[in-house]
């Protein structure tokens, strides 16, 4: 599994009664891959896991390996605050189409550093396939410290990377400066994807690339060939859409996005709700603008 380039967290479209709806999935899938990624993140926190139960997530993960049929790489989000319980749905994943797996650090429980360390330390040694570690402290109530990463990189061979979401340039630093040389480090953000890059990340695991995919990918590999002014028009292109789709929840404003570009519904599941109509105006202004 190599993680360098543009990941999308994949969003998971439902139908207006709120079943999920395949065919709007089977169309992601073709619509990412035509736009040239390099490997596509299947539930994630942008595909509403929290809102799925069980059955629905082994469905979901079977559909997309289905659709992409082996034509580019596959990372399963897999992660919870019950290390245990985790442990046991590794055991039994059916990692049929799955190079890797990206697991969130344990949310709510608020572990420290050593508990931390050990929850990623067992999930490495019961998965098959290689691991990605994914700080979000906005989302999970903790950091993992650059310390703690820099431990698992050396101790764990399985994990072979680090999504960083923390916002933070300084710790961001210190994990670039001090991991292996195989060790990947990757944007958790996309409004930091240039930024983060030009300190030595390796990619982005993206949510606006939900629609448009060819556009943040030429960004990623403008940024990864050192052509900084391709880079910047790009990124500043795409920066307002970076920001209004987190404006109001997500992945509701991605979902009213590709809604606009005949992709799929604007439906998400409660506790989540549609974003508000000054919202999408904004958006609206955003996407004309964009197309210019």
């Amino acid at each position: 599994m190599n993680i360098k380039g543009t990941g999308v967290a994949l969003i998971t479209p439902f139908n207006k009664d709120f079943s999920i709806d395949f065919e709007g999935l089977k169309r992601m899938v073709n619509h990412i891959i035509d736009g040239g990624l390099d490997y596509i993140v299947v539930l994630g926190t942008t595909g509403e896991t929290a809102t799925l139960n069980k059955k629905e997530k082994e469905t979901v993960f079977k559909a997309v390996a289905e659709y992409t049929n082996n034509r580019i790489p596959l990372v399963a989000g897999l992660g919870g605050n019950n290390t245990l319980d985790l442990i046991e749905t590794i055991t039994h994943f059916d990692f049929t189409g799955y190079s890797g797996i990206l697991s969130v650090s344990p949310y709510y429980n608020k572990p420290n550093q050593n508990g931390i360390y050990m929850h990623y330390k067992m999930v490495a040694e019961a998965s098959p396939i290689p691991v990605i570690i994914y700080n979000v402290p906005g989302r999970t109530g903790s950091n993992i410290s650059p310390e703690t990463v820099c431990r698992l990189a050396k101790d764990c061979r399985n994990i072979i990377a680090v999504k960083e979401a923390s916002g933070n340039l300084e710790q961001c630093m210190n994990i670039v400066q001090r991991m292996p040389a195989n060790f990947a480090v990757t944007s958790g953000d996309d409004s930091f994807t240039l930024p983060f890059m030009s300190i030595g990340m390796c990619g982005v695991i993206s949510v606006i690339a939900n629609a448009y995919p060819a556009q943040m990918s030429a960004l990623v590999n403008a940024c990864l060939n050192k052509d900084y002014d391709k880079a910047n028009q790009l990124h500043y292109k795409l920066y307002e859409l970076m920001k209004l789709i987190f404006a109001d929840g997500s992945p509701g404003g991605i979902k009213y996005i590709l809604n606009k570009l005949g992709l799929c519904e604007t439906t998400v599941r409660l506790p989540l709700h549609d974003i508000s109509e000054q919202t999408a105006v904004l958006i609206d202004a955003a996407m004309l603008e964009f197309s210019k």
